[in-house]
């Protein structure tokens, strides 16, 4: 007898309806007929996709726990159809330390609802192959707060250690930004000035500087939050040569374009800020964009009512990026098979997360249930999240996550949030405490 059967399951469109079989947190079976089990579910003929996977997170744990910690953003990526999510090292202290990695590992161990690996940040690329060894999910570089012989430096130590390493780029040249930025300072402070401080240029720039780099070093590379077609352009380019190369877009990236700063203010604010409807990425690009990150980057509604200059960038995106996406299936603009591509499969290979982003016989059974059919208009005063606000308020979507199960543990059903206990997806020799 197994711990779970899922009944009534449809894995795509018009197909035939099986039975999932679950047994210690893997997909035993996928069958027509249901199997014996301890629990069963029935989804009546809803369709079930893999966990969906977010390579790109901000949880802000620890040190400014007041925006967002683990368990809040835990449960806003479950209640957005997420399993797995890959943190970002920008807290306090930075997870550049194994001192830090630890701590944050532990903190989320006792906090996550969902899986979750780290990226590690790079302050001293002498420190690279030490912190290998905590099993990042990639390094991370902010090519805006680096000069170009931290980058060099950086892309030589990592490509020398033993395990073929990521590099996860945030790419704009910072020269350009600051030149940009102090212009538009003294045009004034209305937040539309934001899109020409952190122009497509400097996006541009830093692309073809770090694809140069992975070419001298022959460095795997990954861009997050890609913004404009050229940049998109060079990535195709870089691939088509050989580098091993991929890109990532954000659902504001996707969806929005610059007019939203004069509409939403500061709550539209992020890096690299939304670009006009010249520059910008639209849902006809994404055969050629790799993943989609949400960039979950939550903060207080009272940092971003400062003004433009001063208000932090981000806004919060685990729960609007599926209804965004499953709207986009409805009108026919996409396909199920770019939803499971971009959301589960590829985030899983880039990241080289073992067992995630299929439904398969073998695999976590990371599942998401979600109803075609069911509609609703984005409301921030009921995210999960602690950021109560989004650039989507008030659009309609069709489509919803109703059901989120991690390793075959239910941890959302309709919007409410089970309890659930995540763990970290990389094999790691280290002992740990407390896991």
């Amino acid at each position: 007898m197994l711990d779970l059967c899922i009944t009534n399951c449809k894995m795509n469109i018009g197909a035939e309806e099986v039975c999932l079989g679950i047994e210690d947190g893997k997909i035993f079976s996928i069958k027509k007929l249901p199997t014996a089990a301890s629990e069963t579910i029935d989804v009546q003929g809803m369709l079930v996709l893999p966990g969906l996977i977010d390579a790109h997170v901000h949880f802000r744990d620890p040190g400014l726990t007041v925006k967002e910690d683990f368990f809040t953003g835990s449960a806003a990526a479950a209640a957005g159809g997420y399993t797995t999510v890959l943190d970002m090292p920008n807290t306090i202290p930075p997870t550049n330390t194994p001192q830090a990695i630890m701590r944050k590992r532990s903190i989320a161990l006792s906090k996550s609802l969902v899986d979750f690996g780290l990226h590690v940040g790079v302050v001293d690329p002498s420190h690279v192959r030490e912190l290998a060894k905590y099993s990042p999910a990639s390094f991370k570089i902010f090519m805006d707060l680096v000069d170009h012989d931290f980058l060099t430096e950086a892309f030589r130590k990592i490509s020398d250690v033993d395990g073929n390493h990521l590099i996860s780029i945030h790419a704009e040249d910072p020269q350009l930004v600051k030149q940009c930025t102090q212009k538009m300072k003294m045009e004034g402070s209305s937040p539309e000035l934001y899109a020409m401080a952190r122009p497509p240029l400097a996006e541009t720039e830093a692309v073809k500087n770090a694809i140069s780099l992975a070419k001298q070093f022959n460095q795997r590379i990954h861009f997050c939050h890609v913004s404009t077609p050229k940049s998109l352009k060079l990535i195709i380019q870089a691939k088509n040569n050989g580098l091993d190369v991929t890109g990532e877009i954000t659902p504001h990236h996707l969806f929005l374009d610059s007019s939203y700063l004069k509409s939403y203010g500061n709550l539209a604010k992020t890096n690299p800020p939304l670009r006009d409807r010249e520059h910008r990425l639209v849902v006809k690009n994404l055969p050629n964009i790799d993943i989609i990150g949400t960039d979950h980057a939550p903060h207080t509604i009272k940092e971003k009512n400062n003004d433009v200059w001063n208000a932090p960038p981000g806004v919060p995106g685990l729960e609007t990026i599926l209804p965004l996406m499953l709207t986009q299936l409805n009108k026919g603009k996409i396909s199920l098979r770019d939803i499971k591509r971009l959301l589960c499969e590829r985030p899983a290979k880039i990241f080289n997360i073992p067992k995630k982003g299929l439904i398969a016989e073998g695999m976590d059974a990371d599942l998401v249930v979600v109803d075609l059919k069911k509609e609703n208009i984005i409301d921030p005063d009921k995210f999960h999240s602690k950021a109560k606000y989004s650039p989507f308020k008030g659009f309609r979507v069709q489509g919803m996550p109703i059901m989120t199960l991690v390793r075959g543990n239910l941890v959302m059903e309709n919007g409410e949030i089970l309890k659930n206990q995540g763990k970290f997806v990389y094999q790691n020799t280290l002992s740990i405490e407390n896991e």
